[in-house]
């Protein structure tokens, strides 16, 4: 009978299962729409091929890689946080070496994809940007200081610019005005999560915002960052990036996301934290398509 429960439960959970998991699918997929939105952006005609598909696989195996690292470096803290504890690492499905091994490996591959078959510039940018989420952020400021996600979102941010430098192998304003809309929308998005689990990250010890200056002053910072934001995302068209369709359809998402602030901070339920936090991944989500289809439009 426990040979049968024990084959039936691995076959439930193959080990493959386990190590997608570890490179934050859906977090990797929101970061290459934005890379693949840059790259549309930094050429006025058809995409190079070569540099789009090497572009978006390299930068995909090293934004992994840095998720994996991220699990790893976490397991003490993920065992004991609700939304965590079911990660393949704490619950004892892959063991630590293992995982260095993985996260290294597809970081290399990554890295070497980048390096020989797109451009040095983005081969090295994106291993910048590893290192910032893996070491600075997840190993020092996420424990340091209650604007981790602020200092640190930067790396999070670079997936855009990455794109622009895979197919253009330069540098340019427009990109880091892509750069900033995620860099400014990182906090309310990653606040109101911390707002939901503020118990758990009290629990585990991580000075998030709302466990060290409370709920309401972190409320009242995710309002007045969704207002900034509403006006970062207006930049693209004031530069002539994009047009008419991109500009009415900024504002709509931005009003909605500062309703949702606004609802959290003077009229809340109990699930109105993690409603924002929703809604601010369609939020970037339908964003950067908007971009994506008034280029083309």
């Amino acid at each position: 009978m426990s040979k049968t429960i024990s084959i039936s439960s691995a076959s439930d959970n193959p080990l493959w299962r386990s190590y997608l998991t570890l490179m934050k699918p859906k977090v990797v997929a929101l970061m290459l729409l934005t890379a693949l939105v840059g790259m549309c952006l930094a050429v006025p005609g058809t995409l190079p091929v070569q540099q789009t598909i090497l572009g978006l696989i390299g930068i995909g195996l090293m934004a992994g890689s840095a998720a994996a690292f991220n699990h790893l470096i976490d397991q003490r803290i993920d065992a004991i946080m609700a939304r965590t504890y079911q990660r393949p690492l704490p619950q004892g499905k892959l063991c630590s070496n293992h995982v260095f091994a993985f996260a290294s490996a597809i970081g290399v591959v990554g890295f070497v994809i980048l390096y020989f078959g797109v451009n040095s510039l983005t081969a090295w940018l994106t291993l910048a940007s590893l290192l910032g989420y893996a070491v600075v952020y997840t190993m020092y400021l996420k424990r340091a200081t209650p604007q981790n996600i602020v200092i640190a979102g930067i790396a999070g941010a670079m997936p855009p610019l990455l794109g622009w430098t895979a197919v253009s192998g330069e540098l340019h304003a427009n990109a880091w005005l892509l750069v900033m809309i995620i860099f400014i929308w990182t906090p309310p998005h990653f606040w109101a999560l911390a707002i939901h689990r503020k118990d758990d990250y009290a629990k585990a010890d991580i000075p998030m915002l709302p466990v060290t200056h409370g709920v309401d002053y972190t409320k009242t910072s995710i309002l007045l960052y969704t207002v900034l934001l509403s006006l970062v995302c207006l930049l693209p068209a004031l530069v002539g990036m994009a047009g008419t369709l991109y500009w009415v359809g900024s504002i709509v998402l931005s009003l909605g996301f500062i309703a949702h602030a606004w609802k959290l901070k003077f009229n809340p339920h109990p699930k109105s934290a993690i409603e924002t936090f929703k809604f601010s991944i369609y939020h970037l989500m339908l964003l950067f398509l908007l971009l994506l289809v008034d280029h083309y439009w």
